[in-house]
C-alpha cells in the first residue's frame, strides 16, 4: 500500500492503475481529466504530471498539470486544496493558473497564493451541463457527419469558434483539443452546411458535445439546437450514460437554448491565472 497522501507521475498506466477507478467513478465531473488521459494514452506522454491523493488506500482527488503550467484540480474540500497546494509547491512545480470547480478553484488559488506569493487573477468561468431527457425542437431532418471531404470546412470553422471564445490559434490541427473529435454538420435542403457541433469519443459513459458552432449569418434561425440534439442523440446511441456539455454563464441565450433541449446545469467551474 502506497503511503498516504499525493502521488505524482508522468506515466498514464501508473496513474490509471491508481487512480482509475475514481476518475471514472463521476465521469460527469470529470470530463475534462478523461479526455486529458484518453488522448495521453492514444498519443502517449507530453508532459502532462498526473496526480491522486490517497488516504488509507482509498483515492478521493485528482489533478492533472498540462505543459501549459495549468492545473486542473479534482477535488472535494477547502483542506484537499491546502494539501495540493503545499505538495505542489514542495517540489517546486511552477503553475500558470489553476481551472475547476468554482468553490475547489477558489480554494486552490488562495491556498497557492499563501504558499508562493502569486496572486490569483479571475478568469474565465463556464458552465457545465449534463443532459437529461433530449427533448428535441421540433419535426427535423437529421444531421450528416463529417467525413474526409469535410475536413477542411471543419478546420475553418473550429479556427472561428476558437477565435470568437478568445483561444489561442490552432497552429497544428493534430495537437489541437479538435483534433480527435467527431463532427456533424446542420444542412439547408440544398446541401449548405449552416452549424456544426463536435462530440468526444464515450470515456467510461461519458461523451462532451464541444464545439457548437453557427456562422453569423445563420444564427438566430434554430441550427445550433438541431445540431446539438443530433450529436447528443448519436452520443446516447454511442452508449453515453452522462452526455455533458460546457457554456457561457453570461450568454443567456445559448443557456436558454440548452435548458429547452434537455441539459441541466450541474457545476460552475472557475479559473485563476497566477500573477
Amino acid at each position: 500500500m502506497r503511503a498516504d497522501g499525493w502521488h505524482t507521475t508522468e506515466d498514464v498506466d501508473t496513474f490509471l492503475a491508481a487512480a482509475g477507478d475514481f476518475l471514472r467513478s463521476r465521469p460527469a465531473l470529470h470530463t475534462m481529466p478523461l479526455t486529458v488521459v484518453e488522448r495521453l494514452r492514444a498519443h502517449g506522454a507530453d508532459g502532462t504530471v498526473l496526480g491522486w491523493l490517497e488516504r488509507g488506500g482509498e483515492v478521493g482527488a485528482i489533478f492533472h498539470r498540462r505543459p501549459t503550467r495549468r492545473l486542473s484540480p479534482g477535488l472535494s474540500s477547502p483542506e484537499q486544496a491546502d494539501a495540493l497546494a503545499a505538495h505542489l509547491a514542495g517540489l517546486g512545480l511552477p503553475l500558470a493558473g489553476v481551472t475547476g470547480v468554482h468553490d475547489t478553484a477558489t480554494a486552490f488559488a488562495r491556498a497557492w497564493h499563501r504558499r508562493t506569493g502569486a496572486a490569483p487573477v479571475p478568469g474565465v468561468a463556464v458552465r457545465l451541463h449534463r443532459l437529461g431527457a433530449l427533448t428535441p425542437p421540433g419535426p427535423v431532418p437529421e444531421g450528416r457527419a463529417a467525413g474526409p471531404r469535410d475536413h477542411g470546412q471543419v478546420v475553418r470553422w473550429c479556427g472561428e469558434f476558437n477565435t470568437a471564445v478568445g483561444g489561442a490559434p490552432i497552429d497544428s490541427w493534430a495537437d489541437s483539443s479538435f483534433a480527435n473529435k467527431e463532427f456533424t454538420f446542420w444542412e439547408t435542403p440544398d446541401g449548405t452546411p449552416v452549424s456544426m457541433a463536435g462530440s468526444t469519443r464515450v470515456i467510461a459513459g461519458m461523451a462532451r458535445v464541444d464545439p457548437v458552432y453557427t456562422p453569423e449569418p445563420f444564427r438566430g434561425r434554430g441550427y445550433a439546437g438541431a445540431v446539438t440534439v443530433e450529436v447528443s442523440r448519436a452520443a446516447l446511441a454511442a452508449g453515453a450514460t452522462d452526455v455533458v456539455l460546457f457554456t457561457d454563464p453570461g450568454n443567456p441565450t445559448s443557456n436558454a437554448l440548452y435548458r429547452r433541449i434537455g441539459y441541466v446545469p450541474l457545476a460552475e467551474f472557475g479559473s485563476y491565472d497566477f500573477a
